[in-house]
């Protein structure tokens, strides 16, 4: 079996967490530990595959060390720099942007498109919304397709209808993760519920925001509403602890989520979908904006025990110590693809 895997040693933590998160991310660390990547590098004939031989390397490492000795991540950082070089020196980042840049440039090291087809405009809103979904789905894979999209992309679903004559059109996007707002009680605590319901409410568009309705020809209040078409292997969720002007506060609300059966069927238009969750590992964010820390809480895809990652040290965890008010981005797998 694989042991549990050595810490990383201290890089900035917001790196730490995230690599730890993906460390333990089960069928992303096989794709590493058994070296399948080099097949996908090598079908395609891209010159840059530093960032995803490195990634690999360091997951190997990782997994292969002695819970004691530190791995040090030096030359995935230089690779992660040169692709993304918002990650130069030594600031602390933001845990949920560097997740996005580095499957962003994993993602693009490994596609298994090498030739990206010319964007033909297909009149596809006569169709009804399933199969368009379906259609849309199809598309994106004809550009971006690897072993990162078969498991992290979903399909959200927005459509908008018209107050004025109630016409409805839909659009569909691909989705790497999910950013909620966080709920505001009253009273009673913050479920991720009541976060994912936020998020797909329906918002209204009216005054300079509305929109040129396509039956009416002109601007129209409109009603907007999300809702997840297809559901990824992994799902990340985020939450929003930050304000959006510059970082300058943070919420530090506790939000309930659950460990097991996170049971989203009713945020799907079919209700019938597979959308059953299972927690695996949290990036948590303690402290304030300025002077805050990264840690990660793990569950070994091997052993199904609990970790915390803290810099350079791993310690044993009850699971019951997971929820805390510093979760900041969470991993969930769909229920049965656990060994897929």
């Amino acid at each position: 079996g694989v042991k549990q895997r050595g810490p990383v040693a201290r890089q900035q933590c917001f790196m730490n967490s995230i690599l730890q998160c993906l460390s333990n991310t089960h069928s992303l660390r096989d794709y590493c530990l058994h070296s399948l990547h080099r097949r996908d590098l090598s079908n395609n004939s891209r010159t840059n595959t530093a960032l995803m031989e490195e990634f690999a390397k360091l997951i190997q490492t990782m997994w292969a060390a002695s819970s004691s000795e530190a791995v040090s991540p030096s030359e995935f950082k230089t690779q992660i720099q040169r692709y993304a070089p918002r990650f130069v020196g030594y600031n602390q980042q933001d845990a949920q942007e560097f997740l996005r840049f580095l499957l962003d440039g994993l993602h693009n090291e490994v596609n298994r498109v090498t030739v990206r087809p010319r964007g033909s405009v297909e009149d596809l809103d006569h169709l009804p919304d399933e199969e368009k979904g379906k259609k849309m789905w199809s598309k994106y894979l004809e550009r971006e397709d690897s072993k990162i999209v078969d498991l992290f992309v979903g399909q959200l679903k927005s459509s908008l209808t018209c107050s004025h004559c109630g016409f409805c059109s839909t659009v569909f996007d691909p989705f790497w993760d999910l950013s909620l707002p966080i709920a505001k009680k009253g009273y009673g605590e913050v479920s991720l519920m009541d976060c994912m319901r936020l998020f797909t409410k329906e918002d209204i568009l009216d005054g300079d925001e509305k929109p040129t309705c396509y039956r009416c020809k002109a601007r129209r209040r409109c009603t907007k509403k999300f809702m997840i078409q297809k559901f990824p292997r992994i799902l990340v969720l985020h939450l929003k602890r930050f304000s959006e002007a510059r970082r300058t506060s943070k919420l530090s609300t506790f939000v309930n989520f659950p460990m097991k059966d996170l049971d989203l069927r009713e945020f799907s238009p079919e209700n019938s979908t597979n959308a059953v969750y299972n927690l695996y590992a949290v990036s948590n964010h303690s402290g304030t904006t300025m002077g805050g820390h990264y840690t990660a809480y793990c569950r070994n895809p091997s052993s199904g025990e609990w970790y915390t990652f803290n810099d350079s040290r791993v310690t044993p965890m009850s699971s019951s110590q997971v929820r805390s008010s510093d979760a900041y981005v969470l991993f969930y797998e769909l229920a049965t693809s656990s060994r897929m």
